[in-house]
């Protein structure tokens, strides 16, 4: 039960019959314990019968990775930032196609001149995304998706201009907020865009124009239902809270812990675990000390899928108290928060970004405004006094993720976008090679 539930899309349910095209995932790192939805995104799309090959920009080394990454880490196309075989590329283009590589250089480099961390990063990766269109243009790929419209879309966007395969990308959550760089510019080259949320739909519509709207589709992230298992009924004595999420600035974890101090001053029995890595990992546990709640308060660091499987069958909350930092970084719709609904665990989150349109508040869990450590004392102290709402609330959130946010159901319809996108693309093509061949025939006299 605790391994991915991609077995039964394996014995043909919902199988997609359509021949699929050749995909090339392009992302930041990988693995990455923090992304592991497009791990699974990825799996779910190959037992669909996707035909997808792995192009990170970088490779991530971490102590904890769960077991499904390491076959798919083994077979993933990294690159250095620098070898003989890119130089090799390089020549390749700059003999062949002079126009269209200088063209494409000077576009990035323009194109993110004013935002020094795009700036840097693309010429951080200029090197090695010109040797994926060496190698996708001699595997025959016929489409590339790029998770994250940062360096993975400009990337994709080189790849295209360097040999015209189509691309889409994904759009999350402060990859998009943070910094829109060239955004219109790659939904114009793009064949199509996906994002999770009507949230950001809305916003990479302001950015781009009203005429890109319907070039603009949401798909959500999801989770496998059958992975986690619903079982709503906790028998614990101490009131158990649970926060997995990486210790970073946005994730808010500074409210949750002032919101645990007043459950602790108003005389609550309960523990709070917190399951995650980070920069800011010291700051917090210097506030839990300083809060004077050790006991009360556990960091656990990062944990395999397993693990946190098992500590959502034990917990009677999950929090995740998620604020808009000063930069502008703020959620997408936060996979844990999915997972812990599907196990039937009531969530208290905050009203922000995306994370609505996952929770209705009252109806499958409850929201409260961001940075506001006594609204979610009091959210978590009504989960803990009302156990009949809480199970309420699990009930229709089970419900929701099963209807709108099955990873199965939401990685087809990704995956149908891509083949639709690559069936127009084969068609545009082969259209063009008519037409030079019938110019040439034209062209060709015979003699008398």
């Amino acid at each position: 039960m605790l391994q991915p539930g991609t077995q039964e899309i394996n014995k043909g349910r919902g199988k997609l019959t359509s021949r699929s095209p050749k995909i090339a995932y392009i992302m930041s790192r990988f693995p990455k314990i923090t992304e592991t939805f497009i791990l699974y995104e990825i799996l779910a799309m190959r037992a669909l019968g996707g035909n997808i090959e792995i192009y990170p920009l970088l490779r991530e080394r971490q102590p904890v990775s769960h077991p499904e990454a390491a076959r798919l880490t083994h077979e993933a196309h990294f690159q250095p930032f620098l070898s003989m075989a890119i130089l090799k590329a390089h020549w390749h283009f700059v003999k062949r196609c002079p126009g269209r590589y200088f063209g494409v250089l000077a576009e990035v480099l323009t194109g993110t001149f004013r935002s020094p961390n795009f700036f840097v990063g693309t010429i951080g990766i200029f090197p090695k995304s010109v040797r994926f269109a060496y190698e996708m243009q001699r595997s025959g790929v016929d489409h590339v998706h790029a998770h994250f419209v940062t360096h993975p879309t400009v990337a994709a966007l080189i790849i295209y201009r360097l040999i015209g395969i189509p691309f889409s990308f994904t759009a999350h959550g402060s990859d998009l907020h943070k910094d829109r760089t060239m955004l219109k510019g790659k939904v114009e080259a793009s064949a199509f865009a996906v994002t999770i949320s009507d949230y950001n739909k809305d916003m990479i519509i302001r950015d781009s124009g009203e005429t890109f709207r319907d070039k603009v589709h949401v798909v959500h992230c999801g989770v496998e239902p059958d992975v986690f298992a619903y079982n709503p009924a906790r028998h614990n004595q101490i009131f158990q809270i649970l926060c997995v999420a990486s210790f970073e600035e946005v994730k808010g974890h500074k409210y949750l812990i002032e919101a645990c101090r007043i459950l602790a001053d108003q005389g609550m029995d309960f523990e709070c675990h917190l399951v995650g890595e980070g920069p800011i990992r010291t700051r917090v546990e210097r506030q839990i000390f300083e809060s004077g709640i050790c006991d009360r308060i556990h960091v656990h660091g990062s944990r395999p899928r397993a693990e946190v499987l098992q500590m959502l069958a034990t917990a009677d909350v999950k929090v995740l108290a998620s604020i808009q930092t000063a930069s502008g970084k703020r959620e997408g719709i936060p996979i844990v928060l999915m997972e812990a609904m599907a196990c039937g665990v009531p969530v208290v989150a905050s009203r922000i970004s995306g994370i609505p349109e996952l929770v209705e508040d009252g109806v499958q869990g409850l929201l409260v405004p961001p940075g506001d450590a006594n609204a979610l004392a009091q959210a978590i102290q009504s989960l803990s006094s009302e156990k009949k709402f809480a199970h309420r609330l699990a009930a229709n959130a089970r419900d929701k993720i099963v209807h709108e946010f099955d990873l199965r159901k939401n990685a087809a319809q990704l995956l149908t976008l891509i083949q639709k996108s690559a069936e127009k693309d084969k068609k545009k093509r082969a259209s063009k090679s008519q037409r030079i061949a019938a110019q040439q025939h034209r062209r060709v006299r015979i003699p008398l």
